[in-house]
């Protein structure tokens, strides 16, 4: 790889770099390399940065962590997405605090004509799954090419994903870590998934940088950032859903919940959006639709039955083991049905798609 990518990652790795300090530091700088060429004191007249920013050492490490994360790209064939770039995502690049590099595995252009954040809370419930399901599919067949964001966590984040899959349209997982890592680890075949079928697993973060808590809320404001609308699909009172809303309406992005009965709490954050008037209320994809003024036609929706089909004998066969035994783990159902684990997953995926079962932490299952 050429060395113009290894000193741009090393600059975007800067502590505190962003695309407003990189602009104004390539200003005075004549390109990314500069910055690492210079001595100290020119660099600090110049610029007028911090001594740390600064420091011959500091500088030397990240440019070693640059050669360390080349090969990773490499090896993984990882495509990286710099500012300056014509692949870099333009909504993204029009809010005062996007990254300066974006790393992806797929091939989903990020750059489509109508692209949707779909978020909520992770304790789904089965109206949320399959109202999310409904949108993903009414809005994916009203817009070609639409693409669906999300941030791969459980509940609705993952809902949205496996709709969009299910539906055939490319949708973005938006992680708070390196692509070195899936987590929850649970979705990892969600994400190979996306992946294959023409969406995209995306981050700011390298393969070398610690997971922190603090991630995920700092992931959110890419998943906003992305999308040209962000829909709340079910959220309590406070959470990551909220966070997402807030940035994408600092982003001057429409925002969108689904209301719920008062007195559930994964709804009330949805009223609290729609009450004080931080959020459109939206119940189908038409109502998007109206709120956006994109042209195209919403079929009409099925049956309300329809929403949750018959199931066939395998997962009814499942569905009858956990209501009378309740939670139980992969390996105890796939033993119990004698089914391989790769097929069985299938099912599950599926089920849990629907909103017939809840996936757990640990490879675990539950009825709803």
């Amino acid at each position: 790889m050429s060395d113009t990518l290894l000193y741009r990652i090393a600059f975007a790795s800067v502590r505190g770099m962003g695309v407003d300090l990189a602009r104004k530091m390539l200003d005075v700088l004549p390109d990314e390399r500069a910055y690492f060429d210079m001595s100290e004191q020119e660099l600090r007249r110049l610029t007028g940065s911090t001594a740390r920013m600064c420091g011959t050492a500091y500088r030397r490490s990240l440019l070693e962590r640059a050669e360390r994360e080349l090969q990773f790209i490499a090896d993984k064939n990882v495509h990286v997405s710099y500012f300056t770039d014509p692949t870099f995502p333009r909504r993204l690049l029009e809010t005062p605090d996007a990254p300066v590099v974006l790393y992806r595995s797929g091939e989903c252009d990020l750059n489509a004509a109508h692209v949707v954040s779909i978020v909520g809370t992770r304790h789904a419930t089965p109206y949320g799954i399959g109202l999310c399901n409904e949108l993903v599919r009414d809005l994916g067949a009203a817009l070609p090419g639409l693409v669906v964001v999300s941030g791969l966590a459980y509940g609705i984040d993952i809902a949205a994903h496996r709709a969009a899959v299910k539906h055939q349209m490319p949708t973005v997982a938006v992680l708070a870590q390196g692509l070195n890592k899936i987590y929850p680890a649970l979705h990892r075949r969600d994400a190979v998934e996306i992946v294959r079928l023409g969406g995209a697993v995306v981050t700011d973060y390298t393969s070398q940088d610690e997971i922190h808590k603090g991630n995920f809320l700092a992931r959110n404001r890419i998943i906003a950032a992305l999308s040209d609308c962000t829909i709340v699909v079910e959220s309590a009172p406070t959470g990551g859903a909220l966070v997402t809303a807030s940035l994408a309406q600092s982003y001057n992005r429409d925002v969108m919940a689904v209301p719920g009965r008062v007195n559930d709490e994964f709804s009330r954050g949805c009223n609290k959006l729609i009450g004080s008037n931080r959020a459109q209320s939206i119940t189908c994809a038409s109502d998007v639709m109206d709120t956006m003024r994109w042209e195209g036609t919403v079929a009409a929706a099925p049956p309300q039955g329809e929403i949750f089909p018959a199931l066939n004998a395998q997962e009814q066969a499942v569905a009858n083991l956990l209501r009378q035994h309740g939670e139980q783990h992969i390996n105890q159902l796939a033993d119990a049905l004698s089914l391989p684990v790769y097929r069985l997953m299938s099912v599950l995926v599926d089920l849990d798609c629907r909103g017939v079962i809840v996936t757990r932490p640990g490879c675990r299952y539950a009825m709803r």
